[in-house]
């Protein structure tokens, strides 16, 4: 099952969910679960996901995050090693990024560097989707 496949073909933003750490909970510690998790707290340390995992608006992760799949709404501080990232316009990403697949909403905010990763890499090639792509150029005063 995927988290980002269409409403009509199974799994999107509703999935089952196998564990939740809600609003208001901080984890001090690493995190290991089989399935899909939700995290609406804030986690100091590392997270690894079989299955998949949506991080909410008011989520926080302290640390790197390694699943197949996830949503981001909320605010990762940490590397990134996943099949499937897609970056809500709530989410905020600081760090590496390993995916083979990459959607970004408008407004979401990323500061690191994407790549791929070889055991995440088929023959397929990295995909980068995005609603609206604004790019500006500012003027730089010349220095004598």
């Amino acid at each position: 099952m995927s988290l980002f496949k269409q409403k009509n073909k199974g799994m999107n933003d509703q999935q089952a969910i196998a564990t939740l750490i809600s609003e208001g909970c901080h984890i001090d510690g690493n995190i290991k679960a089989p399935n899909f998790v939700r995290i609406d707290g804030q986690v100091t340390g590392d997270v690894k996901i079989e299955e998949g995992m949506i991080l909410g608006e008011k989520g926080v992760i302290n640390g790197n995050i390694f699943t197949k799949e996830i949503i981001v709404y909320g605010t990762i501080n940490g590397n990134i090693q996943t099949d499937s990232l897609s970056v809500r316009s709530t989410g905020r990403i600081n760090g590496e990024i390993k995916t083979k697949t990459l959607e970004v909403e408008m407004g979401a905010v990323y500061n690191g560097k994407l790549s791929t990763n070889e055991s995440t890499v088929t023959s397929e090639p990295v995909t980068v989707s995005a609603k609206r792509v604004i790019t500006q150029v500012a003027e730089v005063p010349e220095f004598a």
